[in-house]
């Protein structure tokens, strides 16, 4: 089996991803940077008339982690049956597992509250808001960091591109890349900017929730989908589908 490419090329770029998550949580931990995080999140607050925060809340919807998830295990099951092959279904469940398995955990370590937790149960004080590692709060208060709306963006819509030329391709065309770039790129950034914007996350939130959803989505991309090995039982559905568009 062999990897499939990805840009830029290199694990240096995984590590470098890795590391700066790891020096973002370590910087917060000691407390630096929670002076960007109050101000920025101070100023969305001076700055937000009724019809910004309805329109960058309808925005947030782009997402959304189940809504996302259904529609990626929907298009993979359609491209499967169109195609004839299980493959298809394997980023979605793929992607699900390495959500699951990162941004929930992280965000139980860290139990850090979002910037609304002060005007809204458990009503902190704005200063207790900022910190990582509030273990003596109810697990529910504590879960900004990092964001999992930016993150699930990027992963569920990484898979979703990945699905496109297959799906194009059932009905004989093809995919445009600058499709794919739009795909990939639009909705995770309006989603980064409007989740922050609203309080819904700090600043730095949203940056570690980038920063993780860009490894797991190189990670998804390397992946051999097309040579991944299967059971005997699935050989009728076997083809080679998504490394071939």
């Amino acid at each position: 089996m062999r990897l499939r490419p990805v840009r830029p090329a290199g694990w240096g770029w995984d590590g470098l991803l890795l590391a700066a998550l790891v020096a973002l949580t370590v910087t917060l931990a000691t407390g630096h940077l929670l002076g960007v995080d109050r101000a920025v999140a101070d100023w969305a607050a001076d700055h937000r008339p009724t019809a910004a925060r309805w329109t960058a809340m309808l925005l947030n919807l782009l997402g959304q982690g189940t809504p996302l998830t259904l529609l990626a295990a929907g298009l993979g099951v359609l491209v499967a049956i169109r195609l004839r092959s299980v493959r298809p279904v394997l980023p979605p469940v793929a992607g699900f597992v390495l959500t699951y398995l990162t941004v929930g955990p992280l965000k139980v370590w860290t139990a850090r509250p979002a910037p609304s937790a002060s005007v809204k149960e458990p009503f902190l004080p704005p200063d207790q808001t900022l910190p990582l590692f509030q273990h003596d709060l109810p697990v529910r208060f504590a879960q900004s960091y990092p964001s999992g709306h930016v993150a699930n963006a990027i992963v569920w819509y990484g898979v979703l591109a990945l699905l496109l030329a297959p799906l194009l391709r059932t009905v004989g065309r093809t995919v445009p890349p600058r499709l794919v770039t739009v795909v990939r790129v639009l909705p995770p950034l309006i989603v980064l900017c409007t989740t922050t914007y609203l309080g819904w996350h700090w600043l730095t939130d949203s940056v570690a929730g980038l920063l993780l959803g860009l490894l797991l989505d190189r990670l998804l991309h390397r992946a051999p989908w097309d040579s991944l090995p299967l059971p005997r039982a699935l050989r009728r559905w076997d083809r080679p589908v998504i490394s071939a568009s």
